[in-house]
């Protein structure tokens, strides 16, 4: 891979990060201080990126394996995606809210997996080299909320109107991207369309293991994306965009060290660091506040490096490792639903009932809440460690088949 398609790649990353890390962590906060929405209606509000997931990736990831450039797509959906954010400004109902966001998130919600799949394609050896390419997408959160932060417009409508501009310049800019054309040959099936090709991994028992481990684990982290915010600026902590966005600062040291980690404690370890992670930021969370207490949501905060790189993006490199040529994009798609898609909708629901439950005259009761993602996480950990073994992967990478 040569210096100019890289760094094309790592723009790529850049601006499709920074669109969505514009409103994705605020919109809890403005839905309740602007719509005076419930906690039900803010985890319904986050359930519509979990159905767009449900619906878009393995269609579009079709499309992209088989009919267009992924690139083209990616441009196309990027645009759309901009126009249906104007209108999403204009919304002043948080029920009405939740089915216009429905409808960005499924012009946004392939575009995850698709720049994956775009920038996985350029490399020989997505391993070692996808890491410093994604690593951009978490400088962008970081660089979008710090902007987010110091403007004081977490609870404001600019956050949106920041990721519709931004949507544009990537919609654009998408169309100058190395060309990454369909790799599959033929007429598509229906089971094709519906993206049933990457349902061979489920052949992998350990894949399997692994799949369900990363539904489970996206109900407690669509507590954490949606509630945190919220919940540190109850706590009494000020510039909270800006004191999460360390949590992507760690996100890029740890996401420099996978290859690293790989080789020192292979596939299984990594995720079942990224699992225990979870849990204790959880309980940090819950015993946390904004005072003397301070120093446990920083830690919580910090800790966000290891949940999100070992398990999410371990994953997504384990998962191209399990894919064949012909379905990679599928393959990061099945992925894609599984996190995002059902993971995260069922959380993102459960989060806003765990919410409205311990909400007592307008005042949550943030240390049970957060006890609930914790206890799933523990559970999720202890069923991972017993049942995942995929002794030919950590093979692949002990021997220096699959270099890291």
């Amino acid at each position: 891979m040569n210096k100019t398609v890289r760094y094309q790649l790592m723009a790529m990353m850049f601006m499709q990060f920074f669109v969505w890390g514009a409103w994705y962590g605020q919109m809890s906060k403005y839905l309740f201080t602007q719509l005076d929405a419930t906690g039900d209606q803010v985890g319904n509000a986050y359930t519509a990126f979990s159905l767009a997931m449900l619906i878009a990736p393995f269609f579009v990831g079709m499309i992209a394996d088989r009919y267009f450039a992924a690139q083209k797509v990616l441009g196309v959906l990027n645009l759309l995606g901009a126009a249906i954010l104007f209108y999403v400004t204009q919304i002043q109902d948080a029920d009405t809210f939740f089915w216009v966001m429905l409808g960005y998130c499924l012009s946004f919600a392939p575009c995850i997996s698709l720049t994956s799949s775009i920038a996985m394609r350029q490399m020989s050896n997505p391993e070692e080299n996808f890491p410093a390419i994604r690593v951009m997408g978490t400088i962008a959160w970081i660089v979008v909320t710090n902007i987010v932060g110091f403007m004081n417009v977490g609870d404001n409508v600019m956050i949106f109107q920041i990721a519709m501009v931004s949507a544009v310049v990537l919609g654009l800019f998408s169309f100058t991207l190395p060309d990454t054309p369909p790799t599959a040959t033929g007429k598509a099936t229906f089971g094709q369309i519906l993206g049933t090709d990457s349902f061979v991994l489920f052949k992998s028992r350990s894949f399997v293991i692994f799949f369900l481990s990363s539904i489970a684990i996206c109900i407690p982290l669509s507590f954490y994306y949606a509630m945190a915010n919220p919940s540190l600026t109850d706590s009494g902590m000020t510039y909270v965009e800006n004191k999460m966005s360390l949590g992507q600062a760690s996100e890029v040291v740890f996401m420099l060290l996978i290859p690293l980690a790989f080789r020192k404690l292979g596939i299984k370890w990594m995720l079942a660091a990224g699992l225990i992670a979870w849990i204790v930021r959880f309980v940090l969370f819950g015993y946390g506040d904004g005072g003397s207490g301070e120093w446990m949501l920083y830690i919580a905060i910090l800790l966000h490096g290891v949940c999100f790189d070992f398990f999410f993006v371990t994953g997504q490199i384990y998962t191209d490792m399990k894919a064949g040529a012909n379905i990679k994009a599928q393959a990061q798609g099945l992925i894609t639903l599984a996190t995002y898609g059902i993971g995260m909708g069922i959380g993102s629901k459960l989060a806003g009932i765990v919410t409205e439950m311990y909400t007592v005259n307008g005042v949550k009761d943030w240390t049970s809440i957060w006890m609930v993602p914790a206890a799933i996480a523990g559970v999720v950990l202890v069923l991972f460690l017993l049942l995942f073994n995929d002794k030919k992967a950590e093979a692949a990478v002990a021997t220096g088949e699959v270099v890291v």
